[in-house]
């Protein structure tokens, strides 16, 4: 079971998760985020992923908070490229006292996802505001705008748009272009929005595209993310 919330730090999620059948085997799609994780009393980083990461072998309840895109790096003191596609233990970035007060913080909390919201809060408190232009980037790559005019739009260049990419969201801006459109598409698909019309409006040239694109950044078809209205569960 999956639940979130809104978390108090803006633009993060916070979220609790156990398993289906306790077995620890879950499918974690990409989302252009970072995530601050608690399993089994111990901190770990979830890096931004280029497809999806399946976990088949923790067991038990898991806490996370999830970055807005590009947030992370500045609160965890890490460039993102250096964990794509990763999932470390926080006590790998950094020092151990540091790691041994978040600890305590999250274990002498309510519940765990309390404790990282805290983390989190404090991390931030210390960090400063988010770059407003990374936010100002992610506002319009989510709104399906072109890479390159979006670039033109924040008067970067290309290499300057790359080289900023892969430290705020672990890879460059049209990997983050076609995970936000993907995302836009699943949440369209699982409002009930038909795959032909989700296809259109997120910006793919036909249902095929969409079928493909899913299939390529997820590992599995559309239809096993969103099962057709009135189809067995």
């Amino acid at each position: 079971m999956y639940r979130e919330r809104a978390s108090r730090l803006p633009g993060a999620t916070v979220w609790t998760s156990v398993p289906a059948g306790g077995d620890g085997t879950g499918r974690v799609l990409p989302d252009g985020c970072m995530d601050l994780l608690w399993h089994d009393g111990r901190l770990l980083v979830a890096g931004p992923d280029t497809h999806a990461y399946v976990d088949a072998g923790a067991t038990g309840p898991w806490s996370g908070i999830r970055f807005h895109p590009g947030t992370a790096p500045t609160l965890l003191g890490v460039p993102a490229h250096e964990l794509r596609d990763r999932r470390v233990e926080l006590a790998d970035l950094w020092p151990a006292a540091e790691v041994r007060r978040a600890t305590a913080r999250v274990h002498g909390a309510h519940h765990p996802a309390r404790g990282l919201e805290d983390v989190a809060l404090r991390l931030a408190a210390s960090a400063g505001p988010p770059d407003p232009l990374l936010t100002r980037l992610v506002a319009a790559l989510d709104a399906g705008r072109p890479v390159a005019g979006t670039a033109d739009a924040l008067g970067l260049g290309a290499r300057q748009l790359h080289r900023r990419s892969l430290i705020a969201f672990g890879y460059g801006p049209k990997t983050l272009a076609r995970i936000l459109r993907m995302r836009r598409a699943l949440a369209l698909a699982r409002a009930g929005v038909p795959f032909a019309q989700t296809a259109a409006r997120a910006g793919y040239a036909d249902q095929p595209h969409l079928a493909r694109e899913v299939r390529s950044l997820t590992g599995v078809a559309l239809r096993e993310l969103v099962p057709p209205p009135g189809a067995a569960s």
